[in-house]
């Protein structure tokens, strides 16, 4: 592996060490906000969810689409093998 790639990871590996900080960042704030009365009840026919339960719901999207891959495949990519 060449000076460059070796760079690349080590930079690879500290965007996951920050993207990992935001991901706990979003799921304390995601905690922080109480469950509006229908997630409790299950009546989430409503029209307009309540503003804290969009916030939670967007945040898990957020989590799960997207964050969580991308920290696991910058992961892999800063782990990979020399080539030979």
């Amino acid at each position: 592996m060449n000076e460059v790639e070796t760079a690349a990871q080590a930079q690879l590996r500290e965007i996951v060490r920050d993207l990992t900080a935001i991901q706990f960042r979003l799921l304390g704030v995601q905690a922080s906000l109480p469950p509006a009365p229908e997630e409790i009840v299950r009546q989430l026919d409503v029209e307009a969810m309540e503003t804290s339960t969009e916030i939670r719901t967007i945040v898990q999207c957020v989590l799960e689409d997207f964050l969580g891959p991308a920290i696991r495949d910058l992961g892999n990519a800063a782990a990979l093998p020399e080539k030979r």
